[in-house]
């Protein structure tokens, strides 16, 4: 009898839903919105008739599922316990037991960078590695820590937070999370942009992003590639602080591959260049020989990484 794993990607506007062989071949996904109204009160319900549709749809008994995987958008405890999440209105608590007791299966939740950082290492970009350090590069810094094949979650669910590793005792302006000089206000999306007008404001010096009524970071990668010397001298920034930041990670974890994911990471092979430049600058010598890869799955990270956490992750 063939076996089957659902895997739930939670976020604040839609759920992507994704059915797999315990092999790893996503074989179908689709999505739901998710109703934060009253506090996320219907979310599991919604989730719970969504996996028993696409039962029915399948022809597949419930006895042939091993189970459902789900990322959250919030810290996780225990596989099960979910800290209220802001972005789904204080929605949060034994999201696992209760979804498990609607489906008849088991179900674990992870929070949604981690679930990535596990899609990654089984079917992506860290592919047969056991040790993957997972940085997700978007309006923040995020990421997930794998060790020897399992998450690493710690004592309190942080544990990958790493765009909010102090990488600047002398910023003034504080980073989202209520600290100031978190990597994510210099290695995110946000924090390139802001390096960039800061840049523009203090210098004279010529520039195309001058020309830009505004700038994002697709534009800054871009014209660092066409050699444009500001561009490319935010571009040096960012890879110098977010390199020396995984450079302290790996004395930590001392993973084989960083896998690099997000938005930003569409800019390619010049995010792996610098960021890789300067962690061999600052790593331990034992760990310069860590590889650096753009991760593969995109928006099906969490999906194939939710599966994977029942299979033993």
């Amino acid at each position: 009898m063939e076996k089957y794993v659902f895997g739930i990607d939670l976020g604040g506007t839609t759920v992507k839903l994704g059915l797999l062989s315990v092999e790893g071949e996503l074989l179908d996904k689709w999505e739901i919105p998710t109703n934060t109204a009253n506090g996320g009160a219907t979310i599991l319900q919604d989730i719970a008739a969504a996996l028993r549709g696409k039962l029915n749809e399948k022809g597949i008994e419930k006895d042939e599922v091993l189970g459902a995987g789900m990322g959250v958008p919030g810290a996780v405890l225990e596989d099960r316990y979910v800290k209220p999440c802001v972005n789904l209105n204080g929605w949060g608590g034994d999201v696992a037991g209760a979804l498990s007791e609607l489906c008849g299966f088991p179900v674990k939740a992870a929070n949604d960078a981690n679930a990535a950082a596990l899609g990654e290492m089984w079917r992506g970009g860290g592919e047969g590695c056991e040790n993957v350090v997972f940085v997700t590069l978007g309006t923040g810094v995020g990421g997930g820590i794998i060790v020897e094949g399992k998450l690493l979650s710690g004592v309190h669910g942080a544990a990958g937070e790493l765009g909010h590793i102090k990488v600047n005792t002398a910023e003034t302006e504080c980073c989202g999370c209520g600290k100031k000089g978190c990597l994510e206000q210099y290695a995110s999306a946000t924090g390139i942009v802001r390096e960039a007008n800061r840049l523009l404001k203090e210098s004279d010096a010529p520039s195309a992003l001058r020309d830009l009524e505004k700038v994002t970071a697709k534009d800054v990668f871009d014209y660092a590639k066409q050699g444009d010397a500001m561009a490319k001298d935010v571009v040096a920034f960012f890879g110098e602080t977010l390199g020396r930041a995984l450079a302290i990670v790996s004395c930590v974890c001392d993973p084989e591959v960083f896998v690099i994911g997000g938005g930003v990471s569409a800019a390619g092979q010049v995010i792996l260049d610098v960021v890789a430049e300067s962690f061999v600058r600052n790593a331990f010598p034992a760990s310069e020989g860590t590889r650096f890869t753009l991760a593969k799955l995109g928006n099906d990270a969490g999906v194939y990484g939710a599966a994977r956490l029942i299979l033993g992750a």
